[in-house]
Order: structure tokens, then sequence, then C-alpha cells
């Protein structure tokens, strides 16, 4: 296996040792940096401790009401519950990426190194693939609305199965970066976790950013935008019969804050595709602008963790009745 230290790089510079954030191999790495800015090392760790606490706060909630009130116990609020236990999933491990940052090293061990970048990964296809699910849902939603047409199949239990569908695929999307995972020291002998690829190197590096582009962006995202395409399309030009002149108002709720949760993520995700597209393509060197780029991009992908949540809370009456319900209930 060749040293992981020569493959972690930010487009084809290399890094170096240390903890200047960089995006490695379609994952969110941490580096750790004797040079690394104090601004660095002070506010990261208080911006991934928000994230960590808001996001944990946030989607517990929205499991906890999701299985307890009868009346959210609906299709798309399943792959909803599914979206936020990848969001916590992730929110719960972000601790170690803190105490990584902080301690300028790893001291976990090769198991925990495995399964924490295996859940990295998990964050990055899960959350994309659920809100391709539910944007497949909600284009036969108006589809038969369009058509007054009833769904006999589409079902809780057939959403349970399709979501756990999800995981299955997603396991062995990232069962690859499970088996690349490795803890490994560098030049300075400093222990690190991260991705340790076969020779040659740079081919292995490539293709990983490449597999990642292409399964966690370019297809589902296309999947998503033709599927709202065909639906504004059917929507504006298919005339509506007397039963279904528009969509009831229930459904066009659920319809927008689809969209809005969609937009949100390709919003704090696109970045961070796009600095694969970069990486592959440029040869860029590790300037504090640059490194401070891919800080943001790396933080603003984490918090996308922490902001679905108030989406739910200000876009989904029946979330907030619920809620408030349970809170009254708790109360009493």
């Amino acid at each position: 296996m060749a040293n992981a230290s020569e493959s972690r790089e930010f487009g084809n510079t290399s890094v170096g040792p240390g903890h200047a954030c960089c995006i490695e191999n379609g994952t969110r790495v941490n580096f750790t940096s004797h040079e690394q800015s104090p601004d660095f090392y002070v506010v990261l760790p208080v911006i991934y401790s928000v994230i960590c606490a808001v996001g944990l706060t946030g989607n517990t909630a929205v499991i906890y009401v999701i299985l307890k009130a009868p009346k959210m116990k609906t299709v798309t609020n399943m792959f909803i519950l599914n979206l936020a236990i990848a969001d916590d999933l992730f929110t719960l491990v972000l601790p170690i990426n803190i105490a990584e940052h902080l301690l300028h090293y790893w001291p976990f061990g090769e198991i925990l190194c495995k399964i924490i970048l295996s859940i990295d990964h998990y964050n990055i296809f899960s959350s994309i693939y659920f809100l391709t699910v539910m944007s497949i849902d909600r284009y036969l939603v108006v589809l038969s609305t369009v058509r007054s047409k009833r769904m006999p199949h589409r079902t809780y239990r057939a959403a349970r199965i399709i979501s756990f569908g999800v995981w299955i695929l997603v396991t062995l999307i990232v069962s690859p970066f499970f088996v690349f995972a490795n803890v490994y020291k560098d030049d300075l002998n400093i222990t690190s976790c991260g991705l340790n690829f076969p020779r040659p190197e740079r081919f292995w590096f490539k293709a990983s950013r490449i597999y990642t582009l292409i399964l966690a962006f370019a297809i589902p995202v296309s999947t998503i935008c033709v599927l709202y395409t065909m639906m504004l399309y059917k929507l504006r030009n298919m005339s509506l019969n007397s039963n279904a002149k528009a969509l009831d108002k229930a459904k066009k709720k659920v319809t927008i804050m689809v969209f809005i949760v969609l937009a949100v993520c390709l919003f704090c995700w696109t970045p961070f595709h796009l600095a694969t597209i970069v990486a592959l393509t440029t040869d860029l060197p590790q300037t504090p602008v640059v490194i401070g780029i891919s800080y943001f991009i790396t933080s603003l992908s984490y918090a996308n963790s922490c902001l679905n949540p108030f989406l739910y809370a200000f876009l989904d009456d029946s979330f907030q009745k619920s809620f408030r319900k349970m809170l009254e209930c708790r109360a009493a």
C-alpha cells in the first residue's frame, strides 16, 4: 500500500501533514498542520460544535415526532425520517472530528477510523439518494393527481421497504471507502486517518473522486432535475379535469417543502462537488486562501445536516402541531 499522505491533496498539490481542511477523494478530511492559522484552530471547533449540537437536537426531535405521532406516519415522512437518521448519525461522530482537529493527530485506532470515514461517506450519499426518492415520489403524486388516478401501492409499508433498499445501496457504494480507510504515519511521524490507496496512487485518487462525483452528484441531481422539469411541464400543459383542477393544498405544501429541502441540500453540497472537479482539472497551490476556501466548503456541507429540521418546522404544519402537542404532553 502506498503512504496515504502522498494522495492527501486538494487539486494536485500536496497539503502536507497538518490540519488544514481539504476535500480528498470525495470525502471531507482534516489534515494536521503545524503551520495552521490560529484562527482556524479556534474557529473551526466552534463551528463544528454548533453544527453538532443543533443538528443532533433538531434531527433527534424530527425522529421522535415522526415515530411517536400517529398523524406523521406518511410516505413522505418515512423518507424524511431516514434523512434525519442519516444526519443524526453524522452529527453523532462529529465530536471525534473535532477532537482530531484539536489534538493534531488521530488517537482512536484503525477500526474507528474506518467507521468514521464510512459514516462520513454515508452522509454524502444517503442525503441526496433519499431526496431523489422523495422527488420521484412527488412526481408520481403530481402525475396521479393530474390524471385523477389513485396510487394503491403508495403505502407507508412500501416506503419502509424502499428506504431499506436505499440503505443497502448506499452501504454497497460506501464499502470501498471502508476498505481503503486506514491509520498511517506521515513523514513527521504524525498519526492520521485517511484513505490509503495502492499504487498507482494518483490513479486511485482520481478514480475515487470521479466515483463520488458521478454517484453522489451527477446521476441523482440529473434525475431530480429531469423529474421536476417533467412535473412542471405536466402541470402547465395538461388540461386538468374537474376532479384535478389543481393539487390540493396539502399536496402542494408537501411538494414545496420537498423542493425547498432539495434546494438547500444542493446549495450546501454543490460547492463540495465543484471542488472535486477543480481538483481533477487544476493544480492549485496550498495558499492560505485555498485552504480557507476548503474549510468553508467543508463547513457548508456539514451544515446541511442541521438545517433540515428547521425547514420541516417552518414548512410542515403537521410537524409543528405534532411537536407542540408532544411538548404540551411532556409539560403536563
